[in-house]
Order: structure tokens, then sequence, then C-alpha cells
């Protein structure tokens, strides 16, 4: 059921037989959320911690003049919410932009894994300094980078860590966002998305067609957007 964070985990460190199987067993009960629907709201103190099964999800804030802006997207594989076992309220909401399948983990079974399970502990703490790993190329991005080495970013970006969770085939994954909520994520217009979608498909690096991203040319794609991989800390080391 949680192979997609055993996937995430072991893409980084060796999980033992014994460590997956503890995991498992936090695991409370699951639900399925429809599209646009809260998995977390934000001012809630949630006592568990959620973790993406299925889907694309989102982190968003919703500014005064009811706009919305998206800070992070989530996968299959991610605890959209761990941050929230430390600090209890949740500053963010955190929308599904598909149908989504998460499952719970109890906080009362967090707090005794970070007291008996050292090793297990630093790997869930680890999802979460990649997390701001993830949160600090965005802010460099949104801030430096031109719209289409900013979009080629997050397509590179969000290839890599899928292929990770065994959700990339011939090339291609499933992107299921509409275009304003992809303008959100990157913090520009529709007509400036647009313009930039053509560039990128104009020199053959990809294509956004029915719901689905195909990767045309990695290496042009990834010279656009000037990716480096390091940060998502995609090699198994001892943690």
């Amino acid at each position: 059921m949680i192979e997609p964070l055993i996937a995430n985990l072991r893409a980084r460190d060796t999980v033992s037989a014994r460590e997956a199987q503890l995991l498992q067993s936090i695991i409370v009960r699951q639900r399925r959320f429809a599209t646009d629907e809260d998995l977390v709201t934000e001012g809630s103190r949630p006592p568990y911690s959620t973790l993406l099964l299925d889907g694309i999800a989102a982190r968003y804030r919703i500014v005064e003049n009811g706009k919305r802006q998206i800070t992070a997207l989530h996968i299959a594989g991610d605890f959209v919410d761990l941050h929230a076992f430390p600090l209890k309220t949740m500053d963010h909401g955190i929308v599904a932009l598909s149908p989504c399948l998460v499952a719970f983990a109890d906080h009362g079974d967090l707090t005794r894994i970070s007291e008996n399970e050292p090793h297990l502990t630093r790997l869930l703490w680890l999802l979460t300094v990649i997390d701001g790993a993830i949160h600090r190329e965005w802010i460099v991005a949104m801030g430096r980078r031109s719209k289409k080495s900013h979009l080629a970013h997050l397509f590179c970006e969000l290839f890599a860590r899928l292929k990770v969770v065994g959700r990339v085939s011939d090339d291609s994954f499933s992107f299921p966002l509409t275009q304003q909520e992809l303008a959100d994520a990157l913090g520009i217009s529709l007509v400036h998305l647009n313009k930039t979608l053509r560039l990128l498909r104009n020199e053959n690096a990809l294509q956004w067609t029915q719901r689905t991203v195909t990767v045309l040319n990695w290496e042009r794609l990834e010279q656009i957007a000037e990716f480096d991989p390091g940060y998502l800390n995609l090699h198994v080391e001892p943690r």
C-alpha cells in the first residue's frame, strides 16, 4: 500500500524490511479525495500526517485579493504535511489537483518512531529537508529564471520525482492540472504560460497534451532549465 513512500526513501538510503513494515503499521486508514477538495485546511491542527498514495496535490495560500499562490506540488510517495507533526498548526492548505488516494499516519505512532527508531526518524526528517530544498529552488526559479527556464525546470523536477515512484512511462507522465493551476504554481499569467509552453514545443523539448506531459528531448529540456537534480538528493547513502 505504501510502496511509493518506500520507493521515495530507498532512492536515498537503505530501508530494511522491518522498517518498511513498521511504516506500514502506522497507517490507520485511507481516504479518497475528489479534485479541488482540501486534504488539509489552513489553520487546522491535524492529529495525523497525510501520505499521498496516488494523484497530485498542492500546498497553497490565498491572499487578500482572493488570488491563490501554489507553493508546492506533491506526488505519490510524499508526506504532504509531515511538518505539521512538530509544528501542530497548518499555516497553509493542501488541495487535490486530481482525484487523490491518501493514507493517514497517527501522530502518536510517529512520536513512538521518533523515540525508538533513530534511523527511520532521520529518513522521515530527510523528507521534510528535501521539501525545504525544493522550496528554495522554486524561490530561485520564480525570482531569477526566465519564464521558459522556470517552466522547464518545474517539468524536469516533476519528471525526476515521478520517475522514482514509477509514474513515468515512455518519457511521459500524467499531468492533470489545468492551465490556471500551472500558472498559479509559476506565479505568471495564463497568457505568459501559453507563450512559454509554445516556446518549449517549438524547441522540440516537451509537449503537454490531453493531460499528459511528454519529454521529447531530455538533454534540451535540462539545458533550458539549467537543471541540476542535486537538491533532490536522489542518491543512496547512509543517513
